[in-house]
């Protein structure tokens, strides 16, 4: 078996990898391995923005997994995107940069992470952005992670705004500054009209230094251990099983689900569950890989009244002006984010702060077929719960590493997330129905009028919605019995092993998940050279 010595290792080189391998290399006398079970994000549907819609079910960039069958879903199982690419996820996503609420940030230092509550982490988030509108006490500018206003405000997004606005929703047109709740466009993460991923922004930059190996297709297959310390990593490379070895760490930034996964069929995790898959126990540790959170959309959607939608501009001779416009100037249909305007709501009064999250095109798509947009003018409106109560999971199925395990994210199994689905589906006719949009809206499309109880708007949400991609918390940070990490990101009674990446949030942030998983790599490495 080859081997090779370095300082650190870090495992996956999604948002939370590329930040970690371009941090930690900084330091000329620190060698870096980072290996990538995917290949290269250099690929035409990666670079377009809206290219996101051939990537969602794509081997190539994607790892494609499908949920487990939910109860409260009508038994479905949904397909569970995540990116198998240099990037990661932050390579085939929507582009929103969201950071959240700061309450979301002061709940997990309250819950005893130490350096974590929201001025603790405003400088991570700070120093990793590159704010196309300069900076100020709240934003960065100058950092790797390019953040940029959308291009082209459609007439519909125009109304839409114009419509929130008439029924009390408040005009925000910075909703990552001292306050969430309002409507405005979105903030992306794109850099002229191409996406900026965390592989372009953080990794690309500097996978030249010396000191810095990367090493793409490479399926990482278990921990090495020596007792209690984790040693490096074994991983599977053109047919060659290599031992690599860290001098000083591990650091797991395989994500959601490959971070526990990996933990698992390493010998770290529940003993009644390494038991079942034949694993042997070197450290118990029941949190690994329970907890599992993620946000469930549904979306209502209208026929518009004009020709003047996405969907006519992505058909014949028009789509072809428009690549052509893309690559010209960076401008266009190509160049849009899936969502332009964002809402940020309380679905009822009492609420200390909104809960509801919504994502408005002036397109809509065919029910069932991905990607693809309807040959009719149409827009759409979705929404889901920003903090959801119910909790799933991953579990290994097998020993075997390249057998994906299950995930149970147990969507809407919590009353309290029923109704907030259901507010939301109101609140998304409420917002359509307004009088600066009713020149544009033609019939209600999905779910159709004929569905108005909140028992058919709950059933239509338990057949229809899907996952936003935002699953967390799988190797949960904190102190009490089922945490994986300490605030420190340390994996529990384990040397030389972190993880670092959007899995050990403790709660759910308000927002789309990849700006702080960003911020959580930024941290992480400050914590790790200062060790």
């Amino acid at each position: 078996m080859a081997a090779r010595i370095v300082d650190y290792i870090i495992v996956g080189a999604g948002s939370a990898g590329c930040v970690l391998a371009n941090r930690l290399s900084e330091n000329p006398r620190i060698s870096v391995l980072l290996i990538e079970a995917g290949g290269s994000e250099r690929h035409p549907y990666i670079a377009v923005p809206a290219g996101f819609l051939k990537t969602f079910a794509d081997p190539r960039f994607n790892w494609c997994f499908t949920t487990e069958p939910g109860a409260a879903i009508g038994g479905r199982a949904i397909h569970f995107p995540r990116g198998k690419v240099l990037g990661g996820s932050s390579a085939i996503n929507g582009h929103l940069y969201v950071r959240g609420q700061a309450r979301d940030y002061d709940i997990w230092a309250q819950l005893g992470n130490r350096g974590w509550s929201y001025e603790d982490v405003l400088p991570y988030f700070r120093k990793s952005e590159d704010r196309s509108t300069g900076a100020d006490r709240l934003h960065g500018h100058g950092g790797p992670q390019h953040v940029s206003d959308i291009h082209e405000r459609h007439p519909i997004c125009e109304a839409f705004i114009c419509g929130a606005e008439e029924i009390g929703v408040p005009h925000n047109p910075d909703y990552n500054g001292e306050t969430q709740e309002g409507v405005g466009y979105y903030q992306r993460t794109i850099r002229n009209g191409r996406r900026a991923s965390a592989a372009h922004s953080f990794l690309r930059p500097v996978m030249r230094r010396p000191n810095l190996h990367v090493v793409t297709n490479a399926v990482a297959r278990q921990l090495t251990f020596d007792g209690r310390r984790v040693t490096g990593i074994d991983y599977r490379w053109r047919g060659e099983t290599i031992r690599a070895c860290a001098g000083r760490e591990v650091i797991l930034s395989a994500g959601v689900i490959g971070s526990p996964h990996l933990l698992q069929i390493s010998g770290i995790g529940a003993p009644e569950l390494l038991s079942q898959i034949g694993v042997e126990v070197r450290h118990a540790l029941p949190g690994v890989g329970e907890g599992l959170q993620d946000h469930y959309a549904v979306r209502v959607a209208h026929r518009v009244t004009r020709p003047i939608t996405l969907n006519e501009r992505a058909r014949g001779m028009r789509l072809y002006w428009e690549i052509a416009r893309w690559v010209a100037t960076g401008h266009g249909l190509l160049a849009f984010s899936p969502a332009h305007v964002g809402a940020f709501v309380r679905s009822r009064e009492g609420l200390e702060s909104p809960d509801l999250q919504f994502v408005f095109t002036p397109a809509s798509y065919s029910t069932g077929v991905v990607g693809q947009l309807q040959p009719f003018p149409g827009m759409t409106l979705g929404v889901w719960q920003m903090r959801p109560e119910s909790k799933g999971y991953v579990r290994a199925r097998t020993a075997n590493p390249e057998d994906a395990p299950a995930i149970q994210p147990n969507y809407l199994s919590a009353v309290a997330d029923q109704r907030a689905i259901v507010d939301g589906l109101r609140w998304c006719r409420r917002l359509l129905a307004t009088d600066a949009l009713r020149s544009y809206c033609g019939p209600e499309t999905v779910p159709g009028s004929k569905v108005s109880t909140d028992e058919e708007l709950l059933d239509y949400a338990r057949l229809h919605g899907a996952t936003v991609y935002h699953a967390v918390s799988t190797c949960r940070m904190g102190q009490d019995p089922r945490a994986v990490v300490g605030f420190d990101l340390k994996v529990h009674g384990i040397i030389g092993l972190r993880v670092v990446d959007a899995s050990v949030m403790p709660t759910m942030p308000s927002a789309n998940t990849n700006a702080a998983t960003l911020m959580i790599a930024e941290k992480g490495s400050d914590l790790i050279v200062s060790n």
